[in-house]
């Protein structure tokens, strides 16, 4: 029976520990300041990303990966006697599932599977985690994509925004919307929802009362909620954090929880302070 290498992208944003106990390929996207080129997560970090952006005043532009990254990366396990299972950002996100198609379309070979997560960040990682899971027990690269295709309109994906800025700048809220929202002090929620982002109940006020917004309709179905794992990922919140990992503890019985860090690419397109709840339905 052949081996499977499970293979994702940087936007998945698991933690390093998490990538390399389950040991998952990553293939980073670009982050770029005009001439300026980066490796999302590799010679940038968050940090420094938010740093060039005060510098810059301007904010970065992301890109996938070329097709001969993904066409090296699975190559090397082909050749090795592996199936791959690619698992990145949903389609309509980000090229990069197109361009990682395109690299199996070079290689011609039918132990390559390609799943489209319709998700970003950890609600990708949920998938990777179920995915690694899969191929522990044995399954073939077919059988995961079986499984995995099954789970991804499970995911629920939510998010609360601390500043309208990245949204504004990144072309994705107009000057009115965002002149509005800084007067209001809006903390909008925003959903991910087959494949596409959707903009949910918007809180007023402090970042707290966007997230107990968003908590709440958590909760709601808390009882429907795959108990195995829950992720909070967040951009440089670690008070958000902290307070949202207390209420989840005392309201949901969850095996794990997984505190993340939003990577570059992430944080470029949400901005510093935005925290969110993910999981799977049973």
């Amino acid at each position: 029976m052949k081996r499977v290498k499970i293979i994702s992208d940087s936007t998945c944003d698991l933690t390093k520990e998490l990538i390399n106990e389950l040991n998952i390929e990553i293939i980073p996207l670009y982050v770029n300041f005009n001439e300026e080129s980066y490796f999302d997560g590799v010679n940038l970090s968050v940090e420094e990303m938010y740093k060039l952006v005060e510098i810059k005043n301007t904010l970065p532009k992301t890109a996938a990966p070329s097709p001969g990254a993904f066409y090296e990366a699975f190559k090397k396990y082909l050749d090795q006697g592996y199936e791959v299972v690619y698992l990145g950002i949903g389609s309509k996100f980000s090229a990069t599932f197109s361009v990682a198609n395109v690299a199996k379309q070079m290689l011609a070979n039918d132990n390559i599977y390609l799943i489209d997560s319709q998700n970003l960040s950890s609600g990708t990682g949920l998938l990777l985690l179920k995915a690694a899971k899969f191929a522990q027990m044995g399954m073939t690269g077919k059988e995961i994509q079986i499984q995995i295709e099954k789970l991804v309109p499970k995911v629920r994906s939510q998010f609360v925004i601390d500043t309208l800025e990245y949204l504004y700048k990144g072309g994705r809220l107009n000057a009115l919307s965002a002149l509005v929202g800084g007067m209001l002090r809006v903390k909008p929620i925003i959903k991910v929802r087959e494949g596409v982002m959707a903009v949910g109940k918007k809180g007023r006020g402090s970042i707290k009362n966007g997230i107990n917004l968003m908590l709440d309709e958590v909760f709601q179905e808390k009882d429907q909620i795959d108990p195995e794992f829950l992720m909070i990922t967040h951009s440089l919140a670690d008070e958000s954090r902290e307070y949202i990992e207390t209420r989840v503890k005392d309201e949901i019985k969850i095996k794990n929880i997984y505190n993340t860090s939003a990577g570059c690419v992430i944080s470029s397109h949400c901005g510093k302070g935005t925290i969110g709840v993910l999981y799977i339905l049973k």
